[in-house]
């Protein structure tokens, strides 16, 4: 799963006001609300909402014996609740970067067979970000995510690993991933001999419990979810990482404010009696509380 919050370098008067750099986007006009989106009360009406969340990215969504499951699906269900409505599911394959993710899904549609969600669940929060997205508002701040390693044990009976260590040991990352990016330069490219790329988390995760690799590096939640008995996992320092741990929210059409007013409602309660982490916690996954 690509990661793409689109960071920017900035200066003093970009770190006061993120966007004040930012040349308003062009929204989209003459749009049916079957197109971009519906009203809250149209919602609750028909009884049912509809979310985009990610294909085959367990633990947070997918599909088992053709039941949506997951963090993200139960989360969703939580917000559907709470609004009166029956919790329905997009399953999206990622684009190019997450702008492309929002445009196809949220606010414009694909060019061929897209649906227009009325939420759509596990997008990275960055303030700045949010400025070159206008279409959309970013709400609803229900986690965080952080950058981790996993390991064998029996490797490393006295010491987690730390970056370094793969200067001669192996190490799994998902192709194409901050982690991937991150340790093929690490060092001025000292360790890339020793970097395995594998098509998924999951199947990373695979490598490491076979013991085909010593250390798996990815988010945290996706390294817990794949542990077996002999791997272990722990958040070390990570050296010149420019984004290790980020907030995870919803995104909304930016024509629907009461609608996202009320989705970030439900968010808030379910963070504040529990029910949130006690998702993630029975998933076997540690729950980061994001930063609202």
């Amino acid at each position: 799963m690509l990661f793409a919050l689109g960071l920017l370098a900035a200066g003093p008067a970009a770190a006061q006001d993120p966007c004040a750099y930012y040349t308003p986007q062009p929204r989209p006009q003459n749009a049916g609300r079957d197109i971009v989106g519906q009203e809250l009360d149209v919602i609750q009406e028909q009884g049912h909402m509809l979310f985009a969340v990610y294909a085959d990215f367990p633990p947070y969504s997918w599909q088992q014996g053709g039941r949506p499951t997951g963090v993200d699906i139960e989360i969703a269900e939580l917000i559907a609740e709470d609004l009166g409505v029956d919790a329905r599911f997009n399953f999206v394959a990622a684009g190019e970067n997450l702008e492309a993710d929002l445009l196809n899904n949220i606010w414009k549609g694909a060019v061929i067979g897209g649906r227009i969600a009325n939420v759509m669940m596990r997008v990275p929060y960055d303030s700045a970000f949010s400025c070159r997205v206008e279409q959309v508002v970013f709400t609803g701040q229900y986690g965080a995510e952080s950058i981790a390693i996993a390991y064998d044990k029996a490797s490393y009976p006295d010491t987690p690993p730390v970056p370094a260590f793969f200067r001669f040991d192996s190490v799994a990352v998902e192709s194409d991933s901050i982690s991937d990016f991150y340790l093929a330069s690490f060092a001025g490219g000292q360790l890339a001999g020793n970097v395995r790329r594998y098509p998924t988390m999951a199947t990373a995760m695979e490598a490491l419990n076979a013991g085909e690799v010593m250390a798996a590096m990815g988010p945290l939640g996706q390294l817990e979810y794949g542990l077996s008995e002999s791997s272990a996992v722990h958040n070390p320092p990570l050296p010149g990482f420019a984004v290790s741990k980020w907030t995870l929210g919803v995104a909304v059409n930016f024509r629907y404010r009461p609608l996202s007013y009320a989705v970030d409602d439900a968010i808030s309660a379910g963070l504040q009696d529990g029910r949130i982490a006690g998702i993630y916690e029975s998933y076997g996954l540690t729950f980061q509380q994001p930063e609202r």
